[in-house]
Order: structure tokens, then C-alpha cells, then sequence
């Protein structure tokens, strides 16, 4: 069974095409429940993202701000599994046939084993995984068993990233680049800043990936702002706070599904 790497690239390659950035969003599995976070990113889907990617809890997200600290919490407390976050993937690609990805904390991964975890994501329609601490230099035998399924193996470069070292990343990573906009954990900002279009900037005279930007997009206007610069804008804290605001489930899903469609909007406005 092969994975969807080429589903995602068709996608970013559409939006191109279309002379807009992509709008990704980002949901953690499990959260609120495993089937109401299905539901969220259908819901995300349904208002205009692009590509989701679907977070798996970890007890220590040490990349990730207080609000997705929170839902990862919740999910773990509610008993979330890597087979949870697989039938995330499944049944969100299922309904809407679009690219949806895993990202996540090496350790998970390393446990599970590579090679089923690989598989299974594969099986499940996954379009690969974004995996902000596994250091390239560690990532052949990951790489090896992604490309033999059809993943795409998204890495994060940073700010304080050297030229050189941007060049090892991307050349070594699929799908697109993971840019994060400022040094920090996720988390909403009052603007991105000039930091984050210095480094796409840099990122793309290294390779002729998609470079996407991440961390500090809440709203359409950073949206719109950030897709002037990048290829595709990534929303991740906004989407959650909106399932953790809410004063019901129901509330939840059409609160997604709203922001989605305020940021599809502002990605187009570039």
C-alpha cells in the first residue's frame, strides 16, 4: 500500500497553480475525544484547508505552546493510541480525499518500531509525517522505509538556521519544508514579522520545495500577510483554542470550520 506523498504534492502544486499559498491546519488525534477530533478536521477540511495535519499527543511536546500542551493533555488523559491517530488519518482522507498528514515527537515513533508505524500510516492513506526533532544526521532509516511506502518526510528549519545547514535539511526532506517563523514554541503571535520571510527567503535558494511557514498564525490578516512570502501558511493553536473555547461540541466543529474559512480566505488575499 502506498502512502499519498504525491496527493500532497499535487496539492501544493494546485494552490500554486492558483497563484494563492496553501492553508494548512493542524489538529491534534484525540482531542477533544477520537471521534471528535475526526470530526475537527473534517470540519477543517470542509472550510477550506488544503492539508491537515493531525498531531500525535505527546507527553512531552516541548516544541508545542500551553494551548496544544493542554489539548494533548486531554487527549492522553482520554486514552488516545497511535492506532487512534491512525484512523484519524483514514477516515479524514476517506471522506474528503485530501492529503492529511501525522506530526510528531521522534519517540512515539521509535517505540511503535519504523517500519510498522510506516505501514500503517501508509495503509491508513497518510501523506507522510512532519518530524520537528528527529535530527536529519539520525533519519536514513526513517527516509528508507517513508519513500519505499510513499510518504513525504517534512523536516523544520529555524531562524538561527545557517545557509549550509538549511541546504542539508532540505535536500534530505519531501513533500515541503516546515518553516518556523520565529524561534519559540506554537503558539499565537501579534504578528510574524520579517524573520519569517528572510528564512523562506534563504530556505528556497536551497531547494525547489514548497516552504511552508508555521507558528504565530491566528488570523486571516497574518494569513494573508505570511502567503505574500510562502507557499503555504500553517495554523495550528488558532484552530485548537477554538475547540477549547467553546461552550459545546457542536460549538467546537462549526468554530473550526469557521476559522478555516477565514484563513482560506486571507491565503488568497496574498
Amino acid at each position: 500500500m502506498s502512502g499519498n506523498i504525491q496527493l500532497l504534492s499535487d496539492t501544493l502544486a494546485q494552490a500554486k497553480a492558483e497563484n494563492r499559498a496553501a492553508l494548512i491546519a493542524y489538529l491534534p488525534a484525540g482531542f477533544p475525544t477520537v471521534d471528535g477530533g475526526i470530526e475537527a478536521v473534517k470540519a477543517a477540511f470542509e472550510g477550506g484547508a488544503d492539508v491537515v495535519e493531525v498531531g500525535l499527543p505527546h507527553s512531552d511536546p516541548v516544541l508545542d505552546g500551553p494551548v496544544i500542551q493542554t489539548a494533548d493533555d486531554i487527549a492522553l488523559r482520554g486514552g488516545v493510541r497511535i492506532a487512534d491517530v491512525m484512523r484519524t488519518v483514514r477516515e479524514a482522507h476517506e471522506a474528503t480525499g485530501k492529503p492529511v498528514l501525522v506530526m510528531t515527537y521522534w519517540n512515539p515513533i521509535d517505540r511503535y518500531g519504523i517500519a510498522r508505524f510506516t505501514a500503517e500510516l501508509a495503509e491508513a492513506g497518510g501523506a507522510g509525517c512532519i518530524l520537528p526533532d528527529l535530527p536529519v544526521e539520525e533519519s536514513a532509516v526513517w527516509r528508507e522505509h517513508a519513500e519505499k511506502h510513499g510518504l513525504a518526510t517534512v523536516f523544520v528549519v529555524a531562524p538561527s538556521s545557517k545557509d549550509e545547514r538549511l541546504g542539508t535539511i532540505t535536500s534530505a526532506g519531501s513533500g515541503f519544508v516546515y518553516a518556523a517563523s520565529l524561534m519559540g514554541v506554537t503558539g499565537t503571535r501579534a504578528s510574524v514579522g520579517a524573520q519569517a520571510q528572510d528564512l523562506v527567503r534563504r530556505t528556497r535558494a536551497t531547494t525547489e520545495l514548497p516552504v511552508c511557514v508555521g507558528l504565530g498564525v491566528s488570523n486571516a490578516e497574518q494569513a494573508a500577510e505570511v502567503a505574500g512570502f510562502a507557499d503555504g501558511v500553517i495554523v495550528g493553536s488558532a484552530f485548537v483554542k477554538r475547540v477549547l473555547d467553546a461552550d459545546s461540541h457542536e460549538a467546537g466543529i462549526a468554530a473550526v470550520r469557521a476559522l478555516a474559512g477565514e484563513l482560506a480566505e486571507g491565503v488568497r488575499k496574498r
